[in-house]
């Protein structure tokens, strides 16, 4: 048993005692992280006012990505979580993978077949 303290009546270690543990994070890496997406987002900012042609889109999802992937690992805590939460994550982005992928052959192909007039005699 354990008191409202969370001392635990047995002494010792509490993992033993099937209590759950966390990984803590240190406020410096929350500040680096922190630090990377302000930049990261001046640098959206930035490249919005270049003109890369087709590219400004796939350089704007390319940074927005980055920015993601630091959320989910570091404010998410996935970085640190077990490998069960690893695969549901990759999973997720899996299935994303293939609804996006079916709606752009959808949308790709609508040209290859022809359209049909209505036939007025």
């Amino acid at each position: 048993m354990s008191d409202a303290t969370g001392a635990h009546a047995g002494g010792g270690d509490p993992v033993r005692h099937g209590a759950m543990t966390e990984h803590i994070v240190s406020p410096r890496i929350y500040l680096a992280v922190f630090a990377i997406l302000i930049l990261m987002t001046g640098t959206t900012t930035a490249v919005s006012f270049v003109d890369l042609g087709p590219w400004n889109t796939v350089v704007a999802l390319a940074i927005a990505v980055f920015k993601a992937t630091l959320v989910v690992l570091f404010f998410m805590h996935i970085k640190y979580s077990r490998p069960l939460m690893r695969i549901v994550i990759f999973g997720g982005l899996f299935w994303l993978a293939i609804l996006l992928l079916l709606t752009l052959s959808d949308f790709m192909t609508r040209g290859w077949l022809p359209v049909f007039q209505r036939f007025e005699p």
